[in-house]
């Protein structure tokens, strides 16, 4: 049987990966954004089979995130390995800023933060040399032109392991590939050969993303730009592309001396739609003359490449995620969940009507103090959506008081959202689908950002009893839902596009979830929802 990798790697909104070696394994790291925990972290041998092996931010390490938009919190975190230990730097936008983090096992558990005070910007990464002096890079306006005017570029200042802190002066060392590129940022550094090698992204996260490399002989030298700049990028294919928007890339060595690249990229679905978010694709890479080629031969990213004959191969697979007694560490809250809203017991997920609607009107991200709120948690539990097509689907016990509502969702930024919920209506029980959506003129991390949030019900029948398996069948963008209860399927809703809650102006920052939630929609309320048999299958990856 030929052994292949198959991309992506980590389906699903795993965006921002970083990749480093410890002692025959290889450790990955994606952004979390607003979700509790933060930061999932997997392990690998083969570099094709990936075991989620646990989470760096608790509430044990003081980890704190905010429910908003979903595209704030934790993002662009780096993982490195020197001299027995693990660090992790990354931002935190509900929180400090920029912190590190370390373990001597990357499964856990991982320290409190080290809050990088003195570290300005966004996507702070650290490097560390053969002989243990280490550096913080990172993005701001730092690069000084004829005109005087500071133009975006990358930044290496001195770092100290112990104090964690910067000594001496930051200082630019690199501009971006392209004149006046978009969002130079992301820099990862490497030492080879006698240079160093700086690989960043430019072009901004969404459909002209790329990879770009530049080199110096000395670590604080003016870097120069590889000719053959970018190394990867597929905004040349255009928007019929099934793969969009690469970039963000991070470099690995084997034992055996092959390298390889980690990055992001989106799949597109009936159009230019990323439904599933920034996920997490590999490629082999080539050094010719002094520069790494990505995916040789090709240029571009391939759904599957020969697995590397010196690895040790994994025959098993995953097992199936359930729930018991504690969630699968592929399951999260939306935000850090403050208090006993939430239960897992016997396979059951209890969750509490917290007066917070399911469908909150986004916040501005750079909103300080709704960033810093501890008293607005939503009732949510879930998962992400790793696959084209999929089935979702639970049983809800619950039996709804005036304004309350509780059942499934799949959520797409706070605000944009298909729901099968269970509710009141002039004193009866009823079964709703709701196509949720907000309109906005910029998305939620730009100043003066205003949405507006809509509702249409779909369909509303009378509610099942709580023996009914509620479902929803997703192909596509067409979407399902019904509900099975004696051996008989239900309809409640056919078709509903999928294209309405992915929308350009979301972006592709996060990526669906599948999820249970229970809401007082503006109230305090003791009521609760327990939900049995959550399951999610997916039909293809």
């Amino acid at each position: 049987m030929k052994r292949v990798i198959k991309n992506p790697i980590l389906p699903g909104f795993y965006p921002d990966p970083s990749i480093c070696k410890a002692d025959g394994c290889f450790y990955l790291i994606c952004s979390s954004f607003e979700l509790y925990p933060g930061i999932p972290v997997f392990r690998s041998r083969d570099l094709a089979h990936w075991e989620q092996i646990g989470n760096v931010m608790t509430k044990e390490n003081g980890f704190h995130v905010k429910a908003n938009t979903f595209t704030g919190g934790v993002m662009a975190p780096t993982i490195r390995y020197y001299d027995g230990r693990f660090y992790i730097i990354n931002t935190n936008f509900s929180d400090r800023g920029n912190y590190i983090v370390t373990a001597e096992d990357p499964a856990g558990p991982w320290s409190e933060p080290y809050w990088l005070d003195d570290v300005p910007g966004i996507d702070a990464s650290l490097f560390i040399d053969e002989d243990g002096s280490a550096y913080i890079l990172g993005t701001g306006n730092v690069v000084k032109r004829a005109d005087g005017n500071m133009e975006r570029g990358i930044w290496l200042c001195e770092f100290d392991l112990k104090a964690m802190k910067l000594t001496g002066e930051p200082t630019a060392i690199w501009d971006s590939a392209l004149r006046n590129a978009a969002s130079p940022e992301a820099p990862h550094l490497y030492h080879k050969d006698g240079y160093y090698y700086l690989v960043i992204a430019e072009g901004g996260t969404e459909h002209y993303h790329s990879v770009t490399v530049a080199r110096s002989r000395e670590i604080k030298g003016w870097y120069e730009g590889f000719p053959g700049n970018p190394v990867m990028t597929h905004r040349q294919m255009g928007y019929d592309c099934e793969i969009a928007n690469v970039g963000h890339a991070d470099l690995v060595e084997t034992d055996s001396g092959n390298w390889y690249a980690v990055m992001l990229a989106s799949r597109t679905i009936g159009g230019y739609y990323k439904n599933l978010g920034r996920e997490t694709y590999i490629c082999p890479v080539k050094w010719e003359r002094g520069w790494p080629v990505f995916s040789p031969g090709t240029g571009k990213i391939e759904w599957e490449y020969e697995a590397d004959p010196d690895l040790p191969w994994t025959e098993e697979l995953m097992e199936e995620e359930q729930i018991t007694d504690q969630l699968p560490a592929n399951w999260c809250f939306w935000g850090t969940p403050y208090g006993d809203f939430w239960k897992v017991e016997n396979g059951e997920v209890t969750l509490k009507c917290l007066p917070r609607r399911i469908n909150e009107p986004l916040k501005c991200l750079l909103d300080e103090s709704e960033n810093g709120r501890k008293d607005d948690c939503v009732s949510f539990i879930g998962r992400r959506v790793t696959g084209i097509d999929y089935r979702f689907s639970c049983r809800i016990d619950f039996t709804p008081q005036e304004n309350e509502t509780a059942g499934l969702v799949l959520l797409q930024a706070s605000d944009h959202q298909y729901r099968m919920e269970k509710s009141l209506k002039d004193g009866e029980e009823v079964l709703r689908v709701i196509l949720s959506w907000s309109e906005m003129d910029v998305p939620p991390h730009f100043p003066n950002f205003k949405s507006e949030t809509k509702e249409k019900v779909l369909a509303e029948i009378p509610a099942p009893s709580a023996d009914a398996e509620l479902c929803v069948e997703v192909e596509g963008q067409d979407f399902n839902f019904f509900y099975e209860e004696n051996g008989q399927r239900c309809t409640v809703y056919e078709h509903a596009d999928g294209r309405l809650i992915n929308p350009e102006i979301v972006g592709c920052m996060t990526g669906m979830m599948a999820g249970v939630f229970a809401s007082g929609n503006g109230k305090e309320s003791g009521n609760r929802a327990m939900f049995s048999g959550i399951s999610y299958q997916d039909a293809t990856v």
